[in-house]
């Protein structure tokens, strides 16, 4: 008895430090936007998309969009449209998937093993939406938060069998899909070989700063220095949002409005604060994302032909509320389960024509495949 009391104090005992290693933070006066809610004139219709911009907040499940809602007075774009469904998140080889697996599944309709960058699960070479696009006249561009490298934006135009390649992965942007391309970083770029500087400076205009006019540009690259990309905690200032729009006018102006623009945002640094429990950096990166959201319906609400898309490559943290926030103040209190990945679904919010088919409870490959179907009438299964 006396050793089985021994056995249940020490369970206890550990479940208590679990318990006390769960990691919680605060956020107050939050700095709060105001919310735009477009008028969903063609929102849900049959008319032709043209163009699609898909914006995935990396690691960003329903408390992370909560929070935000709530420490931004009540109120956020995305939580102002109306077509919401859940995406399944699972890897082709585990029940919780990496960005990477993930991120291929969004940009090729089909299911990979964790850490594949645009590989099947034999990694042999998937075709990505921008490559496929590009066969239909279509053009494309990526942003992310994240170094170019990263695992989501990598999987919309690199094809290597590990997200942990670097060199190889900035090898493939020169025989890459995409128009445009926008992340970190400047430091990055000048880190890798010079046989890969060479060849990707031969194909894209490679710049630290935005040009006010890109009329000569056909291609562009953007990589600022990393101050500019990295977590707000170190004073990231309007990169996203402002890097989305002037990405949306720079492919508006050299596409065909017959033919039209593929674009993908990745607000990264909502995962990376998640994974390090931080929650009032994830609060603000959040709030930064909902921002670019909003340039994107501006833009679709103007167009009548544009889809936009928000959903998630997986949830990060476990995150969970606590009830004492007053969204009045901006203020919330989160709590984190772990500092990891989670299997939960995530949400998918659609503004525009086709924005109800993505209703519902879908596979991550599912949104690729939809996009594509709009897009040039096929799947490309």
């Amino acid at each position: 008895m006396k050793k089985i009391s021994i056995i249940l104090a020490a369970i206890l005992l550990s479940v208590g430090a679990s318990a006390q290693e769960l990691k919680e933070g605060y956020i107050e006066n939050a700095p709060q936007h105001e919310a735009y809610t477009p008028s969903f004139k063609y929102d849900g219709s049959t008319r032709k998309v043209r163009n699609v911009i898909l914006l995935i907040g990396d690691g960003t499940g329903l408390a992370q969009i909560s929070a935000g809602l709530y420490s931004n007075g009540g109120s956020l774009t995305v939580t102002n449209l109306r077509n919401i469904g859940l995406v399944k998140t699972q890897a082709a080889d585990a029940y919780t998937t990496d960005s990477a697996a993930s991120g291929t599944a969004y940009s090729t309709g089909h299911k990979t093993h964790n850490y594949a960058v645009g590989v099947d699960v034999d990694d042999k070479a998937l075709d990505n939406i921008p490559e496929i696009c590009q066969r239909y006249g279509i053009i494309s561009g990526i942003i992310s938060t994240d170094n170019l490298n990263g695992a989501t934006p990598a999987c919309f135009f690199a094809h290597q069998p590990n997200r942990g390649m670097t060199d190889e992965i900035w090898a493939d942007l020169p025989a890459s899909s995409l128009t445009f391309f926008a992340a970190g970083s400047e430091e990055q770029m000048e880190g890798r070989p010079q046989e890969t500087q060479d060849a990707i400076n031969k194909v894209f205009t490679v710049v630290s700063e935005l040009p006010e006019d890109a009329s000569g540009i056909e291609r562009l690259g953007y990589l600022p220095p990393k101050k500019e990309t990295q977590s707000f905690k170190y004073g990231r200032g309007d990169f996203l949002p402002a890097t989305t729009k002037y990405a949306i006018d720079f492919l508006s102006a050299r596409t065909n409005r017959r033919k039209g623009f593929f674009m993908m945002v990745e607000g990264a640094r909502i995962d990376k604060s998640c994974h390090a429990n931080e929650y009032e950096p994830a609060v603000r990166e959040m709030l930064d994302f909902d921002q670019a959201i909003e340039q994107a319906i501006r833009f679709a609400e103007a167009d009548g032909h544009t889809l936009v898309l928000i959903s998630a490559d997986h949830e990060t943290g476990g995150l969970s509320l606590a009830a004492d926030g007053d969204p009045a103040k901006g203020n919330t209190h989160g709590r984190f389960a772990t500092g990891g990945h989670t299997p939960i679904p995530v949400p998918i919010f659609a503004y525009g024509p086709g924005a109800q088919y993505f209703r519902g409870i879908q596979e991550n490959s599912e949104v690729a495949q939809k996009i594509l179907w709009l897009l040039t009438g096929s799947t490309h299964q």
